[in-house]
């Protein structure tokens, strides 16, 4: 999917892909799953502060974390939009067995669990104020794998959580590099089937995968694989179709500026 203003997040709904675009107008592109043509576009609001975007296939709608108005907009099939507050702001998003969404709060070190409504049903404050979690994707047995790692931090690494938050149960990456051990602002996840995890590595420019414990398996993109100087920045695997949607984005002066979507064949 061609290039254009900076890719914020990418998911699929109903046959459809989402792509979410920083910019004030017609921030959602929708394109076929199969021909990626294009379909339709819609406009949220005025801003272009949007951080992460997922779906959930029982509910049929597609979530969009609003960084700006710290909220989360909540779009149908039928293109119907509705926003509740999320009162922190927010970051990753990611749907979990309950089908309800789980928003990071990086600044305030939280997950907290909504109702497809807006209800907020839980909120989780991490133990480790080294953990500011851009991503946590809750896995079979209601753990969490969360990543985290801002540019300044001496520590950026995927943790597996307890449910509770309180105690990391495995980790990769400690102080940020660029070994097959370590990584260098991970700053998204993906999570398949099996609970292996897919981790975009940012400034490394690649894209890890881990074993459910979170050992090194392999880098499933490598920098060649990605535009010149361009950087991984959100992740969507498709289970059925084992294709990774990689939104691969240029940075320049510490903004995002240019974006577009590479899909891979696993």
């Amino acid at each position: 999917m061609s290039g254009g203003e900076p890719v914020a997040g990418v998911t699929i709904l109903a046959g459809e892909i989402y792509l979410l675009r920083n910019r004030t107008q017609d921030q959602v592109q929708v394109y076929n799953v199969n021909t990626y043509y294009f379909q339709h576009r819609l406009t949220l609001s005025n801003k272009s502060n949007f951080t992460d975007m997922t779906s959930c296939e029982h509910f049929r709608c597609v979530y969009i974390s609003d960084a700006d108005d710290t909220c989360v907009h909540r779009l149908d099939t039928s293109r119907a939009v509705k926003q509740w507050a999320v009162n922190d702001t927010p970051h990753g998003l990611s749907v979990n067995k309950a089908h309800n969404v789980l928003v990071t709060c990086d600044q305030v070190y939280k997950i907290k669990e909504f109702s497809s409504s807006g209800d907020l049903l839980k909120q989780i404050t991490l133990s480790d104020h080294d953990i500011k979690p851009y991503k946590a994707i809750q896995i079979r047995d209601d753990k969490f794998i969360v990543c985290h790692g801002e540019p300044d931090d001496l520590v950026h690494r995927v943790c597996m959580m307890s449910a509770d938050g309180q105690h990391v149960v495995h980790s990769h990456g400690e102080p940020p590099g660029a070994d097959t051990d370590q990584c260098n602002i991970p700053l998204d996840l993906a999570v398949d089937d099996n609970e292996f995890v897919f981790v975009s590595d940012t400034r490394n420019r690649r894209v890890t995968f881990l074993s459910p414990t979170l050992e090194y398996v392999c880098h499933v993109v490598s920098p060649d694989q990605l535009q010149a100087n361009w950087r991984p920045r959100r992740l969507y695997f498709d289970t059925q179709q084992r294709q990774l949607y990689v939104a691969d984005n240029e940075r320049t002066n510490e903004r995002w500026i240019r974006g577009h979507v590479l899909v891979f064949q696993l």
